[in-house]
């Protein structure tokens, strides 16, 4: 059983939490009762603010509705007078901008513009509104007047700014490439930054505005007549100032010069002045003997004395071509800032053809002058056309490129030119090769010392030139296709239509074989030449001055090397026909110390008195030697071998030849007594006849 005490308890706290309860149920209630009441009175506030809120909209919107309407006719008002103030200055725009029209753009081209912009869209209010309106005649005709005088000013600012670009800056800017740093590069001031600025608004101006392309004609005229000039006047330079010594650049660029003697090789055109001399100093450093008046004239035209303003013309020209190269290029920069991009190329076009015509006619001159001196059969005329072919290929990359874009009338004008020269040089040099082969003169202009020919040393000066111009020589006879003439086979990646996709190493084997058939054709001809002599041993000394001089010559230029492409036993074959004359030359001796040889002679026993018939045969003997060596040695005193070393050579061997001989003979026979006069007979002694030998070949001796 629970306690009773323990009951009473948990009942007395139930009791006092039951009374806790109905407490807070009874705050509850009266919370709740509040609320309500709260409530109540909030809704009838909100009721009563709504009510009079409406009724303030009401009163408030009215009111609002009218000030918008006041807020639109005031704005419509104001538009109004702007318009009206915009139509009526319209009507003051021939007036304002009168006199600044009349007064032209000069000094003040923003502000003549901007009337110009004022009086353009007064034109075009009158034509859309009143077509009719006698002011809409009056600002058309300020407009044209004032176009007119843009034109005017363009065309000013052109002729007054446009001037020839000096000599010296032309050579400058071709030598720029390479004798300048990269941060140095050139780059021509046609006109100054001020005009230049006023005339490309100009031309935008016309363009966009005056729809008037006019000015584009006067900008090609008035430039194409400075580029004209300015290469003429470069022209002009080369031939009052150029020499023989060299080509005068601009003094910059010397010094720059000066101080990087290792630069590589410069882009410029490169044209060893006096080409045809150079040949000349080469033959002069051969031989101190020369070639004397003794010698006649071949048919080929002598190369010697030619004028220098020849040299200087080919330079001269060969500067302005690429003189318009870069000329052309900077025009077409300042053309690209003035002309409107889909007139540039055309314009363009029209600027450069009076220069490019001038060039390509002066270039047509010079091959009609080559073909010309070939009818003559001055064959060195080809070389004038050697530098300028190969500097016309070197330019072509730059030509096509500053080109690009323009008719093709234009573009082909400088292939033609090559394909000209190409032609004209490939047949000069076969004419050339077969000419050397049928050189006519004979007799009456044969050298009277047998020393070199007139014919060989031309031929040889010829074919030096070409070492300057292997790769131009090699295309001009592939240009042609002379492969089968000098049965070389081809090679299918060598064959090409174009000439200039030829290998240069096929060009260099056709060069080679060329180089052979002349020298082929020219032995042919000195072996006919050299039967001209009566003298055997003339002939042999003809053809032994002519073959080493072709040898040495070869050998001293890199024509040995570029025959050897073809031929590997030129230079053999040349030693074993020199070694023949040689021996040819010597025979002729040989009636000399035949008198003298041992075994042409009867044995003589010593001590036993000789016999008349025995005497005389010694006497005869002695005679016959004597005279034939002095009339030997006077006849041979007059010829000539211009090689030193050959000429010493053959006199050793002769001398050693005959005092071995003659010296043999005296010693046997010197103190037979055959004669009671042995000074009659004896009349040299052993040096003596060396000395005698010794002076062959020497008129001065």
């Amino acid at each position: 059983m629970i306690p009773t005490e323990e009951v009473s308890a948990r009942r007395r706290e139930i009791e006092y939490k039951l009374k806790q309860e109905e407490l807070t149920l009874s705050f509850i209630k009266d919370s709740l009762e509040k609320s309500d009441q709260l409530t109540k009175n909030m809704v009838a506030i909100l009721s009563s603010f709504e009510s009079r809120l409406m009724k303030l909209e009401n009163s408030i919107i009215p009111v609002y509705k009218q000030t918008e309407n006041l807020q639109r006719l005031q704005e419509n008002v104001e538009k109004t007078l702007s318009c009206l103030d915009h139509v009526i200055s319209y009507y003051h725009v021939a007036k304002d901008t009168e006199k600044i029209i009349k007064e032209g753009p000069t000094g003040r081209l923003e502000e003549y513009l901007n009337c110009m912009d004022k009086i353009q869209k007064a034109v075009e209010y009158f034509q859309d509104n009143n077509p009719d309106s006698p002011e809409l005649n009056r600002v058309k005709s300020l407009f044209e007047r004032g176009k007119e005088s843009l034109e005017s000013e363009f065309r000013s600012l052109m002729t007054r700014h446009t001037k020839p670009v000096p000599p010296i800056l032309i050579l400058d800017l071709i030598s720029g490439d390479d004798d300048m740093e990269p941060q140095e590069e050139m780059f021509l001031e046609h006109l100054p930054e001020g005009v230049l600025h006023d005339i490309i608004r100009i031309s935008g101006w016309l363009v966009e505005n005056g729809r008037n392309q006019d000015f584009m004609t006067v900008y090609f005229q008035i430039r194409s007549v400075q580029l004209d000039r300015s290469i003429k006047g470069l022209k002009d330079h080369f031939r009052k100032n150029s020499s023989s010594t060299g080509v005068p650049y601009s003094p910059a660029i010397q010094n720059k010069r000066k101080d990087t003697p290792t630069k590589k090789p410069l882009k410029r055109p490169v044209l060893i002045p006096g080409t045809i001399r150079k040949a000349q100093n080469l033959l002069k450093q051969y031989s101190q003997h020369g070639l004397d008046g003794k010698k006649g004239a071949s048919n080929l035209i002598p190369m010697e004395g030619r004028d220098d303003v020849f040299d200087i013309e080919i330079d001269a020209y060969i500067h302005c071509v690429s003189a318009f190269v870069k000329l052309a290029q900077s025009e077409y920069q300042l053309l690209t800032d003035i002309v409107p991009e889909h007139h540039q190329k055309k314009t363009f076009d029209s600027l450069i053809q009076e220069s490019l015509d001038n060039l390509i006619m002066e270039g047509d001159n010079i091959v009609s002058a080559a073909r010309k001196a070939i009818i003559r059969h001055d064959y060195s005329a080809v070389l004038t056309i050697f530098p300028i072919l190969k500097h016309l290929k070197q330019m072509k990359p730059e030509f096509d490129q500053v080109l690009q874009g323009t008719a093709a009338g234009t573009k082909n004008k400088l292939p033609g030119l090559i394909t000209s020269m190409e032609t004209t040089g490939a047949k000069a040099l076969e004419e050339f090769a077969d000419n050397i082969k049928n050189d006519p003169d004979k007799e009456y202009n044969m050298p009277k010392d047998g020393t070199v020919h007139e014919l060989t040393s031309n031929a040889i000066l010829f074919l030096q030139q070409l070492l300057d111009f292997q790769e131009t020589a090699g295309a001009m006879l592939a240009s042609q296709v002379l492969g089968d003439t000098y049965n070389i086979p081809l090679d299918p990646r060598e064959t090409s239509s174009s000439a200039s996709s030829y290998s240069s190493e096929f060009s260099r084997r056709l060069l080679s074989t060329y180089i052979c058939k002349v020298l082929g054709n020219l032995q042919l001809n000195l072996l006919s030449k050299s039967k001209v002599y009566e003298d055997p041993a003339l002939s042999a000394i003809f053809l032994h001055n002519n073959y080493n001089y072709i040898l040495k010559s070869l050998e001293k230029s890199e024509l040995i090397q570029l025959v050897a492409v073809t031929q590997k036993t030129a230079e053999r074959s040349y030693r074993e026909l020199i070694e023949q004359q040689i021996q040819t030359y010597q025979r002729s001796w040989l009636k000399v110390t035949d008198y003298i040889l041992e075994r042409n002679l009867p044995v003589f026993q010593p001590g036993v008195k000789l016999k008349d018939k025995e005497r005389q045969m010694i006497k005869e003997r002695f005679k016959g030697f004597n005279d034939g060596l002095e009339e030997l040695c006077k006849i041979q005193k007059a010829w000539a071998i211009p090689d030193v070393e050959q000429r010493d050579k053959i006199r050793r061997a002769q001398k050693t030849i005959v005092k071995e001989t003659y010296g043999a003979f005296l010693n046997r026979y010197g103190n037979v007594p055959f004669t009671k006069n042995p000074e009659k007979y004896i009349k040299y002694q052993v040096d003596q006849v060396g000395e005698m030998i010794e002076k062959l070949f020497d008129t001065s001796a």
